[in-house]
């Protein structure tokens, strides 16, 4: 009987821990526009330096100084749409020259 369970068990919390990273996710905005990102990014930094502090006392190391990044998803979202929108502008054309690179090698290999 309990073989029959474990894995109906196992299955639900999978499920259980996968939606929650889900609903997280949703809730502080990660899932939402660039704007809800940079707010989620600007709270995480404010939230997470405390926590480390806070946890390296409690098990007695030290952690060297965190790297100050300045970072902005819009911008990092607009450039990867804007690279992706051009690779798929380009793509007939590469296509094209890649095809007649390849005609070309097999003649060369069929003379």
């Amino acid at each position: 009987m309990a073989a029959k369970i474990l894995p109906v068990v196992k299955l639900a919390t999978k499920v259980g821990i996968a939606g929650g990273a889900v609903y997280v996710a949703y809730d502080s905005g990660l899932l939402g526009g660039s704007d809800e990102g940079s707010v989620a990014l600007s709270k995480a930094k404010a939230a997470i330096p405390p926590a480390v502090e806070e946890w390296t006392k409690y098990f007695g190391f030290e952690l060297p100084a965190a790297p100050k990044i300045e970072f902005s998803p819009a911008d990092a979202w607009n450039s990867g749409v804007r690279k992706s929108i051009h690779a798929l502008s380009v793509a007939p054309t590469a296509v094209c020259d890649y095809t007649s690179q390849g005609f070309e090698y097999l003649k060369g290999l069929a003379k």
